[in-house]
């Protein structure tokens, strides 16, 4: 399943200091619209710190994703908002690791080796660290 990443790309300060941020602000499994859709939504209730006094604030979407500029009473702020497909995460979570269900125990449990008489070599409780 394909995983989108919600970037952000913000401007911060102001004058000579003013320059540009970006974030991955969340990430969304599925297909490029519902990811699209979920961006959309930010950028439309998105509150920049810059400019103090807004006076006018315009919502434009582009290829990937959506720019939203706001101008103040000397200078104009930019965030745009896009939408990348996740390709590599060096710092990505290590999937856990598969669980057996009771089922599956069962199963396994049926595949045990047997005694002639039909009782199992090794008890079921045998090793589980699960029991008192």
């Amino acid at each position: 399943m394909t995983i989108w990443a919600l970037v952000v790309e913000t401007t911060v300060g102001v004058s000579e200091r003013k320059h540009v941020e970006a974030h991955v602000v969340a990430h969304v499994s599925g297909s490029r619209a519902a990811a699209l859709a979920e961006l959309e939504r930010r950028a439309r209730s998105h509150a920049p710190e810059h400019p103090r006094s807004p006076r006018r604030r315009r919502l434009l979407r582009v290829s990937d994703g959506f720019l939203v500029v706001v101008d103040g009473a000397w200078q104009s702020f930019a965030t745009r908002f896009t939408l990348a497909e996740l390709l590599e995460d060096s710092a990505a979570p290590v999937p856990p690791e598969p669980v057996d269900t009771p089922e599956e125990q069962g199963d396994q449990a049926d595949q045990a080796e047997l005694h002639p008489d039909g009782v199992p070599v090794k008890p079921a409780w045998l090793g589980r660290d699960d029991l008192p």
